[in-house]
Order: C-alpha cells, then sequence, then structure tokens
C-alpha cells in the first residue's frame, strides 16, 4: 500500500459534563483526526491525549510536532526506500521504532493505516485483529464529584441508562467513604471499581486495605506508573485485586507485571500502548497466564471508539471496558453515535475497517487547525 498523504487536524469537542479526575478537570476534548490518503483508499483515525503531560508523558502539541516533523514523513518514505515502498499494518512499528516514546502518535499511524488496510480488503478491523464477539459489555467512568449525594444521582443515572459497571475514579480525601456509599447504594450486586490514577504511595496500603470489605472489582493503578514492585508489595497487603493502567506499556512490560505479581487485572489502551497491534500482543500475554483484561478509554471520538470495539471483541476482554455511549461525552460526536442495546451492551462495527467515518460538515464545524504532510 503507498501512502500519497496524512492530513491532520485538531479538533475540540465539548463534554456534557466536565470530567474530574485525580490528576486534572477537562470541559473539552482536544484531538487529532488523522486523514491517511493512499492508493487503495483512505483510513482514519485519533490521536487522543491529553492537552498537559498528566495522564503520561504524551500530550496533544507534542504528539502534532511529531507526527508533522517525524512520523508522518518517515511513514511517507515507507522502510526506507521510495515512497512506492509498500507499507503494511505490521511494518508502521518497524518504520517508527528508531524514533522514541511518543506511542499516542504512533499509535494513531498504526490505526489510520489499519484502516485503510481493512477498507480495502472489505474486512472489519475485529475481523482482522480476531475478534469473536458483536456486543461487548459496557461500564462508565465517574469523574470526582463535589459531594456524595451529587455522585449517587449521577449513579443511578449511568444505572437506569444500562451500563454493567461503575468505575469510581478517586483521590485521597475522597476515596474510602465514597465507595463505602456507591456500594451501599447500589447493593452488592452491580460491578463496582475504582481508579486512582497513580494518587496514593506504598505508605497508604493500611488506609486502601479499607477497600477490602466492598466487594469490588479491582483498583487500578493506585501507585505510580513505573513501580512494579511497590504495586506487587501493595498486593500482597489489600485483598482488593490490583489492576494496572498507566504501568502497562508494551506486552513486555504487561509480562514483567504479571512475573512480579503486580496486577491480577490489566486495562489495555491502544494509544497507551503504541497501537492495536501490540494491545492485541498485550492480550495474548495476558491470556496465557490467565490474567482477564478490559479496554480503557481516553474520551475518545466515534472514530477511536469503533476502533476500540473492535479491540474489545477478542476473547480475552472478558470485564466490561470504558466504552461507553457517545451521550456519555459528547452532545455532538463527528461520527454517528454510539449507544447501549437493552442489555447494556454496544454493537461491534461489522463494516470494512473501523466501519465508520467522519461527518465531514461536522469535521470542519469543530476543526481549529489543520495541515497535510506530503
Amino acid at each position: 500500500m503507498k501512502i500519497e498523504a496524512v492530513h491532520l487536524r485538531r479538533i475540540t469537542l465539548p463534554l456534557v459534563t466536565p470530567f474530574r479526575t485525580s490528576q486534572h478537570v477537562e470541559t473539552e476534548r482536544t484531538l487529532v483526526v488523522v486523514e491517511l490518503v493512499t492508493d487503495v483508499g483512505t483510513g482514519w483515525a485519533e490521536c487522543s491525549t491529553d492537552d498537559e503531560p498528566v495522564y503520561w508523558a504524551d500530550y496533544l502539541e507534542a504528539e502534532i510536532d511529531v507526527l508533522v516533523r517525524h512520523f508522518a514523513p518517515a511513514l511517507l518514505a515507507g522502510t526506507g526506500g521510495p515512497a512506492a515502498q509498500a507499507v503494511t499494518p505490521a511494518s508502521v512499528a518497524e518504520i517508527l521504532q528508531r524514533f522514541k516514546g511518543h506511542r499516542t502518535a504512533k499509535s494513531a499511524l498504526e490505526a489510520a493505516v489499519l484502516d485503510a488496510w481493512t477498507r480495502a480488503a472489505g474486512t472489519s478491523l475485529a475481523d482482522h485483529l480476531g475478534g469473536v464477539r458483536a456486543t461487548v459489555p459496557t461500564g462508565v467512568s465517574v469523574a470526582i464529584s463535589d459531594s456524595i449525594p451529587e455522585l449517587l444521582d449521577t449513579v443511578d443515572g449511568y444505572l437506569e441508562a444500562g451500563y454493567g459497571r461503575i468505575k469510581l475514579k478517586i483521590e485521597p480525601g475522597r476515596d474510602i467513604a465514597v465507595a463505602r456509599a456507591v456500594r451501599e447504594h447500589i447493593g452488592p450486586d452491580v460491578l463496582l471499581q475504582v481508579d486512582a490514577n497513580a494518587a496514593y504511595s506504598l505508605g497508604d496500603a493500611a488506609h486502601l486495605a479499607k477497600l477490602d470489605d466492598l466487594d469490588l472489582l479491582l483498583i487500578e493503578q493506585p501507585l505510580a506508573w513505573d513501580d512494579l514492585h511497590q504495586h506487587a508489595a501493595l498486593a500482597r497487603l489489600i485483598r482488593t485485586p490490583i489492576c494496572l493502567d498507566e504501568s502497562i506499556t508494551s506486552a513486555r512490560s504487561a509480562a514483567a507485571a504479571i512475573s512480579v505479581g503486580a496486577c491480577r487485572i490489566i486495562n489495555i489502551k491502544p494509544a497507551r500502548v503504541g497501537g492495536y497491534l501490540e494491545a492485541r500482543r498485550i492480550h495474548d500475554v495476558a491470556q496465557a497466564h490467565g490474567v482477564p483484561v478490559w479496554c480503557g478509554g481516553m474520551l475518545e471520538s466515534g472514530l477511536g471508539r469503533a476502533a476500540n470495539l473492535a479491540l474489545a471483541s477478542l476473547p480475552g476482554f472478558t470485564l466490561p471496558g470504558d466504552i461507553s455511549a457517545t451521550s456519555r461525552y459528547y452532545a455532538q460526536d463527528i461520527t454517528e453515535p454510539f449507544e447501549l442495546d437493552a442489555d447494556g451492551r454496544m454493537a461491534v462495527p461489522t463494516g470494512p475497517g473501523v466501519g465508520v467515518e467522519p461527518d465531514g460538515a461536522v469535521l470542519d464545524a469543530v476543526t481549529t487547525w489543520r495541515t497535510t504532510v506530503t
């Protein structure tokens, strides 16, 4: 496949409600949409990361810079030969491997190549990755609230909408009492988990152990992203299963985390690990060790949501992911909206590629910057 041009545009989508974590508050989502023009058709993808380097080292302006100055030119040049040299989904990582970091930007280009490749082949991304489900269970991530009554009202709304799992963002001072109030309110049968976004230290182990009597599905990323050994130590001090998110950046890091006992569950985000093919490798490693995985989210637009649904259809994704309905985040998305079915599940797109395309008029309306690399 010959790549002829890479069109990039920054878009801004207002959020329905502010999204607050232990790290920051977002009122709008800024993304980069990638339109990859090839000799066999067009591929679409998004680069989804934060405006500031708080969740991970990547941040949007840095990803834009590296896409324009390094990654897109390298991809256009193929594997070091002429531009006409074939590029495949598997070769994207090989072409970009000499560049350190910036997994979010790498993931966006790989996803665009995957979309163009599978569209041309007339197959869905889910089939290409090895998906086995037509629908996937959904969960919802609930931001930190100013008060427990406000939080309980929010949770009630999500349960009425059909979500089968509630994830609470927590931080020191807003954790045990909050989780206990929600557990008592929703009862023992609803899946409940908490996400700390690395807000705690090993010295907080006794405090975090108070979560153990709440029958939580997991606690996500309680400690620093780069410390597997302290997570392993924490796992020996609490009963609640530890799930790693920021710590998992590759199949190799996933294998290391499992081997030292740092986690019993893994959250896989393609943007965090450099792409959907690496995400599939992490899935395979986890499945080989009997470790369940689920698909995390980065407040994606419909482009990223469609691709995440394809990934979540793989057999090892046995827990509900953060692939919430479009209406959870956006009043107007750039693609057709995704919604839950009557059973609280979401359909995996079956059309070629990711199965959706942006609405041109909406995309133009939310675009704040654009450029083309040829």
